[in-house]
């Protein structure tokens, strides 16, 4: 709904103010009234009038906003289902993801503008994501709304020569969409199958405008790590890692789709982070159980993933599958190194590979402050108690607790 309102009033505040005042008109008609056939075109139709309204009250000190109330109002009422093709793209929201991703932005801040406006994230939980603090992350959210406002950007979906350039910085906004679904940054459960979801369906779209290697291998990955959602937690919802996973519980349907979307992305011969990451998903899937898992060929797709991505977030992951392959000082050796560089210091899942590698190895002490650290940095229950179990296994039963 606010896709759509930013699509037809031409400004993120007055979006909010509109939506909000639809809220606040629906709350007092439907319960007199009923509900309308069409809640969602309601909304915007009223949301849309509001705004108009809004826009002619406020004419009395700006002459120029009663031209803008009637250029809006002059303008086609959205239809029943509030879509409407541009090249190819039927989607408000994939709408606004290219046209929050402008060139004229820079890259944080089109990503940031996308999580918080047209996802709905909290700003606290894309600054997790970021790693990157809350108020820092604020700010970068307010000067891209005040760059688009100033440097007039339109809002309207590139046309297709332009698509190419901008699919980069879209393929990371559903990217970081989906990773916050797959493993919450905070609350109660471990994932948020909504956000996940609505990221496999923005993947969907894009392979439709562009059929990129890219593009296939984001998608591919989304629905290979999603398959395995319903065994990934106990049914009270405790935390079920992958090896101890019971694998009839996986999505059989999906991990077909993603195999076939890997192979299609990697016969492209362009392959990208997103493609890769695809492939090391594909071999997981394909493992009948943990022992059978090819861990050297996961390394080596790792070697070459950190070659083109050489990010501390794919370094940590490749120390992972060289423990596997090599046993678990190789890995403690790469996640330390990351550490004393002062990489991931506040990524809880660093703490928590350093705790795993040295609890492997028998370093009981420094296990336990690793597990402490990791401990400290998480804000989601699952993880949580997971953790405090794994400390209350290295303290063993007779220990005072700490």
């Amino acid at each position: 709904m606010l896709a759509t309102l930013i699509r037809l009033l031409g400004d993120f505040d007055r979006a909010e103010e509109a939506m909000s005042d639809a809220y606040a008109a629906a709350l007092d008609v439907w319960p007199r009234d009923g509900l309308p056939d069409n809640a969602r075109a309601w909304l915007v139709s009223t949301g849309r009038f509001k705004a108009i309204d809004r826009l002619r009250r406020s004419a009395r000190f700006d002459a120029a906003l009663a031209g803008l109330a009637e250029q809006i109002e002059a303008s086609e009422p959205p239809a029943a289902d509030v879509s409407e093709g541009v090249d190819g793209v039927e989607d408000d929201r994939l709408r606004l993801i290219f046209t929050c991703c402008h060139p004229a932005l820079s890259p944080d801040a089109r990503i940031a503008l996308t999580l918080r406006e047209v996802c709905g994230l909290e700003t606290e939980q894309i600054a997790r994501a970021f790693l990157t603090a809350p108020p820092t992350l604020a700010q970068r959210i307010v000067r891209a709304k005040g760059k688009i406002r100033d440097a007039r950007i339109p809002y309207q979906v590139p046309d297709r020569a332009e698509l190419p350039d901008r699919l980069d910085a879209v393929l990371h906004v559903v990217y970081l969409v989906f990773n916050e679904g797959y493993s919450a940054s905070g609350g109660d459960a471990l994932t948020r199958p909504d956000l996940s979801g609505e990221a496999i369906r923005l993947g969907r779209l894009l392979i439709e405008l562009l059929p990129e290697p890219e593009a296939l291998g984001l998608l591919a990955l989304m629905l290979l790590h999603d398959a395995r959602r319903a065994a990934r937690t106990s049914p009270d919802g405790e935390i079920v890692l992958l090896d101890a996973q019971d694998r009839s519980l996986w999505d059989r349907e999906q991990i077909a789709e993603g195999l076939g979307l890997v192979r299609r992305a990697l016969l492209l011969r362009r392959h990208g982070r997103y493609s890769l990451q695809a492939a090391i998903a594909a071999v997981h899937a394909e493992a009948l159980d943990s022992q059978s898992t090819d861990w050297p060929q996961i390394a080596g797709l790792y070697d070459v993933l950190f070659e083109i991505d050489p990010s501390p977030i794919v370094e940590l992951n490749r120390a992972v599958a060289v423990a596997m392959r090599d046993g678990p000082q190789a890995g403690l050796d790469i996640v330390t190194a990351i550490l004393e560089r002062g990489d991931l210091t506040d990524y809880h899942f660093a703490h928590s590979a350093k705790a795993d590698f040295c609890r492997r190895l028998g370093l009981k002490s420094e296990a336990i402050a690793a597990y402490r650290r990791a401990l400290a940095l998480t804000n989601q229950a699952p993880e949580h108690r997971f953790i405090e179990r794994r400390l209350a296994e290295l303290r063993g039963p007779d220990a005072l607790v700490q």
